[in-house]
């Protein structure tokens, strides 16, 4: 899912491009007088403080700290438990977005995996061929023509855009309707962390980059692209290892 949007050295995962190394220097200078990023004095600020302060002193500690004491079993049951709460919010913008299978595709993994996956620990749907069909509001909104919007690095959350905004809001009012806000923190808590730890190999690409932030931006749009196209992106189209590292990134931003 990608919601509550998530933390700067998460970032990394743009780095991991297939185009990263011979395109970042050229990035770096087009994105002077960007004008998707009308904000950018205080976006890099806000970039500065999310990967200096927060992650280094936050998100990063807890993250070793939950890695190391919790079992790999318990944190899959943990991350699926998770994940199957997100299936509601599938279910419904999917439906907006035309897609009647997928929709019913989300809300038999939430049925199936709820029961005799118990509680979503185990992810019986997938075993049983139904796969998860991940979508946001954000996408809704983009497959009904609405734009971007200004780039936006907001504190404690990462990238964003105007666009991007406005969907977290609408999946955040639905979303703790259907359950109970505590278990709402808890998804948000081991999304989150679980993002962050699949990042943790990547974190020197970041620091090898020229300009994390024009990178970063760059990638961001590029994804929210390939998202509301369903990958039908032409030539800015990611391979599969690039969206899971992207996806992972996304995941951590919203959560947070």
């Amino acid at each position: 899912m990608k919601y509550p949007q998530r933390i700067a050295t998460l970032i990394a995962v743009f780095l991991l491009t297939a185009c990263a190394a011979n395109n970042a220097n050229q990035q770096a200078t087009a994105d002077e007088g960007d004008p998707r990023d009308p904000f950018e004095p205080v976006n890099r600020v806000v970039w500065d403080f999310n990967y200096d302060v927060l992650d280094e002193y936050i998100v990063r500690p807890v993250t070793v700290g939950y890695v190391t004491v919790m079992p790999q079993f318990a944190r899959t049951a943990l991350l699926n438990a998770a994940q199957n709460l997100e299936e509601p919010l599938n279910v419904i913008n999917n439906l907006l977005q035309g897609k009647a299978s997928e929709s019913a595709d989300s809300f038999a993994r939430f049925v199936i995996n709820s029961t005799i996956g118990l509680v979503g620990t185990i992810d019986v749907a997938e075993k049983m061929g139904v796969p998860r069909q991940e979508e946001d509001f954000d996408e809704v909104l983009g497959v009904w023509g609405v734009g971007n919007g200004p780039y936006l690095m907001v504190p404690a959350a990462g990238p964003y855009d105007a666009r991007g905004v406005s969907g977290q809001v609408v999946d955040i009012a639905y979303f703790p309707s259907i359950v109970d806000f505590q278990f709402t923190l808890a998804r948000l808590f081991v999304e989150t962390i679980e993002a962050r730890a699949r990042l943790m190999e990547q974190e020197q690409q970041l620091e090898n980059s020229p300009d994390p932030y024009a990178f970063v931006k760059n990638a961001y749009f590029q994804n929210k692209e390939f998202q509301v196209t369903d990958g039908k992106s032409g030539e800015k189209e990611i391979d599969d290892q690039q969206l899971e590292d992207f996806e992972a990134f996304e995941d951590m931003l919203e959560d947070l």
